[in-house]
């Protein structure tokens, strides 16, 4: 069986990346077993991680609702996946805007089989100086509006479609979310955050009433939402197809909560050295702009 299909599929790790991203042990059979015969919506699949997660599940009888912008980059995903197993609906929809996402819903409300697991990946990152965005509200609004809006609403009108099946949920997250805030990510930072503070709050509610979750905390991430960021064209970053995988793996074994095996040390160093890591972040800003200043 092949997983490794589109072209975010592509990125091989260098020696530093094998170190941070241990591999995945990945159990197809389990994994065929639990959603055989099962609904799965994907938001922001018409590439990168979305994309990634459904060829993943190709090859199992699963009935697969691809959600995005780009309907033509839908298509191809769904030709492809349909010469496997997996039966496709696409559905063409900008998730801030409150018709396409009402239109999301019914569908899947009209669904004769109900729904069974929700995999929230569709988002928006901005790389930006809170001096760059003093004239640029909507920055803050585009990104909650995706983030942590979007997700909410869609949430609201299906975790009882979720509570009827013992579905789950999976919450792509970022690992900024548990660490100390960085400059220039204000806009993201926040959104994400949000969403994960929410859905952190009411895990324990849903699984009272049978709905898993899983909060998949990722760092860097080969996709389309990275590249116009140049700094980042250097630094080590995850494969889709890998952190496609973690997210299967999670479906089948239930388990709340992904992180790399460094974020600890993070989550620990954020907390006792903040002023240190502050002042560090400050003499970086301070470098950036010399240099820029200088050009």
């Amino acid at each position: 069986m092949t997983l490794e299909k589109g072209p975010a599929s592509n990125h091989t790790y260098g020696f530093l990346e094998r170190i941070l991203f241990q591999p995945t042990y990945f159990n197809f059979n389990k994994l065929q077993q639990e959603l055989s015969g099962k609904t799965i919506l994907i938001t922001g699949a018409s590439s990168g991680i979305g994309e990634q997660v459904a060829y993943v599940l190709k090859d199992i009888h699963v009935h697969l609702i691809l959600v995005a912008r780009r309907e033509q980059n839908l298509q191809v995903i769904k030709s492809e996946i349909e010469k496997s197993k997996a039966f496709v609906t696409i559905h063409k929809a900008d998730l801030r805007i409150e018709q396409d996402l009402n239109g999301l819903v019914q569908l899947i409300q009209e669904l004769p089989e109900g729904l069974d697991v929700v995999i929230s990946n569709a988002g928006l990152s901005i790389n930006r100086s809170i001096y760059q965005s003093l004239d640029r509200y909507h920055d803050f609004q585009r990104t909650m509006a995706i983030n942590y809006f979007a997700p909410v609403n869609m949430l609201l009108s299906l975790i009882p479609l979720l509570e009827k099946n013992k579905g789950h949920i999976v919450n792509v997250s970022t690992i900024n979310s548990l660490l100390i805030p960085i400059p220039n990510w204000a806009a993201y930072q926040a959104s994400k955050t949000a969403f994960d503070v929410w859905f952190r709050s009411i895990a324990i509610e849903l699984q009272q009433k049978g709905v898993s979750t899983t909060s998949v905390y990722l760092p860097l991430v080969k996709t389309d939402m990275i590249r116009p960021t140049v700094a980042y064209n250097n630094m080590p970053a995850m494969c889709p197809n890998h952190v496609a995988k973690i997210i299967c793996k999670s479906i089948y074994t239930k388990r709340k909560k992904y992180s790399p095996w460094w974020l600890l040390f993070g989550q620990v160093s954020s907390i006792l050295f903040r002023g240190f890591l502050e002042r560090t972040m400050l003499k970086v800003i301070g470098r950036r702009g010399d240099k820029r200043a200088g050009s």
